[in-house]
């Protein structure tokens, strides 16, 4: 079995992160985001600076995700498992509205992992789907870029690292963040490096999984 190299690359910034609102799939990238996403997009043909080699691209649907592999010199093909948490009734509005209007739905929904009071998606379930994506690139020895959402990314850390569901709350991931996950058999390892330069990586540091 080939193992498969995924970056996992949280997209740029947009008005509904710089509001903290819910949801915003059909918000693009606002100006900041879109220079910060070129500023990491190397001028000249040799891309591979930033993310390194890579045989596929994919997608949150969101047009954020999307803009943002673009701006960072990718093709990228939408994959429907990458889409942000469904936020039901939520979706747009800011969580300083929702904590003002339905302080107990929020606090259930902060606390409970399981809890869906917006009548979306529970963060328990969103860890499933990405989770059951994230075990079906086991193998397929491909390097793979996904460009997605801070809180799918950090569900994804949470499944590949086998680690308490509630831990997701203490990961932070910032616009154009990166996150390195190379599966090895029957765990993944994420590997936290410096910027790829033309020779080889040293200094790597790697956490493995259960």
């Amino acid at each position: 079995m080939t193992a498969t190299s995924l970056r996992l690359v949280a997209h740029g910034r947009t008005a509904a992160l710089r509001r903290a609102r819910f949801g915003g799939n059909d918000d693009g990238l606002d100006e900041g985001g879109r220079r910060a996403a070129l500023a990491l997009s190397p001028a000249g043909p040799d891309r591979r600076a930033l993310l390194g080699c890579t045989d596929v691209c994919l997608s949150s649907p969101a047009t954020a995700a999307t803009q943002t592999a673009y701006a960072l010199g990718l093709t990228p093909t939408v994959e429907a498992a990458l889409a942000d948490c469904d936020y039901g009734d939520w979706t747009g509005r800011s969580l300083e509205e929702i904590g003002t209007e339905q302080p107990d739905a929020l606090r259930e929904w902060l606390s409970a992992p399981d809890a869906a009071p917006h009548g979306g998606e529970s963060v328990l379930a969103l860890r499933n789907r990405v989770g059951h994506w994230l075990d079906g690139q086991r193998g397929l020895g491909r390097r793979v870029i996904a460009v997605t959402h801070p809180l799918v990314i950090r569900v994804a850390v949470v499944h590949a690292l086998g680690l308490p569901m509630a831990t997701y709350r203490q990961l932070d991931v910032e616009p154009l963040a990166i996150v390195q996950l190379t599966d090895h058999g029957s765990r993944w390892q994420l590997r936290l490096s410096a910027p790829l330069r033309s020779g080889p990586a040293t200094g790597d540091a790697v956490v493995g999984g259960p």
